[in-house]
């Protein structure tokens, strides 16, 4: 490991950022270094707009990805090297705001059902029963589901915060028979091709599993792990529940970040009624008849 590699991990060791956005940012300096060929305490503001430009116009990465290269890079100049960064230089791309494809529930059953083994249906079960992330749900150790009290413990989430969600009656039942065959001590989805290694799930095994499920569920949206996610915070919102309350089950900490799903939710877009409705408007058929006449 080099000297720098080193500083900036103790930087983010430091802050407590979680693992997966250490990994991020050291891959995304090391590879502004690459693409220069030299070390990255050498390169200026200016090399961070070429090497901009060349993340959109050579490598085709979106503006979301853009941004979090530039986070890191941002985070090794200020933190690591302690130099100045202007934001003003090096302005962060504006990002275009999509909403995410929702399932109906009908087609999230058809997705579950799908599941190559009974190993990926309960693993798929629990991203909607609870709204996890795809770490945190590969992460989940077999005493984070507390039946006693039917709710299931996230550790670690977004920021590093725990979180409890609600358990289902449904899921208590399928993970006691996924547990029956897999008589894992620790992690409830652990690795290993017999599922006995002693860690937990790798992310990519989780995001293989939801692939090939919709694959053979013929579903022709677009579905990834964290459509699930969307889809259990929309058919919450679309049930009844209320804004604040999915804020906390998602561990959202912005309330703005829960809107999206009023967006989302036919319940709420279909008792809106369209302006048009309230317009006094001649059918087709009496177009040249004025209003009123007999």
């Amino acid at each position: 490991m080099t000297r720098l590699r080193r500083m900036m991990l103790e930087e983010l060791e430091r802050r407590n950022y979680s693992p997966a956005t250490t990994r991020c940012y050291l891959r995304a300096v090391a590879d502004f270094a690459r693409y220069f060929r030299r070390s990255p305490d050498q390169l200026r503001p200016e090399h961070v707009r070429e090497y901009q430009a060349y993340l959109f116009r050579e490598r085709k990465l979106d503006a979301t990805s853009v941004t979090q290269r530039l986070a890191a890079l941002r985070f090794f100049f200020i933190k690591t090297l302690r130099k100045p960064w202007s934001v003003a230089d090096t302005p962060y791309p504006k990002q275009v705001r999509r909403l995410p494809s929702i399932l109906s529930q009908e087609e999230v059953a058809r997705l579950i059902n799908s599941a190559r083994n009974p190993f990926d249906q309960v693993l798929l079960m629990t991203l909607y029963a609870t709204g996890a992330r795809c770490a945190e749900a590969a992460r989940l150790q077999v005493g984070d589901i507390d039946s006693s009290r039917m709710v299931v413990h996230i550790r670690g989430g977004k920021g590093r915060e725990d979180r409890d969600v609600m358990l289902s009656p449904i899921l208590l039942t399928a993970l006691r028979e996924h547990w029956s065959r897999i008589k894992s001590k620790v992690w409830l989805f652990p690795a290993g091709r017999r599922h006995l290694a002693p860690q937990p799930l790798n992310t990519k095994t989780v995001w293989r599993a939801c692939h090939y499920a919709a694959q053979r569920a013929g579903l022709h949206k677009p579905v990834h792990v964290h459509t699930l996610r969307h889809c259990f915070a929309t058919h919450l919102l679309e049930a009844g529940a209320d804004l604040r309350t999915i804020q906390l089950l998602l561990g959202h900490h912005d309330l703005k970040e829960t809107t999206v799903y009023l967006h989302l939710s036919t319940r709420h877009l279909s008792a809106t009624a369209s302006p048009l409705d309230g317009l006094l408007l001649l059918s087709s058929g009496k177009k040249d008849e004025p209003p009123g006449d007999a």
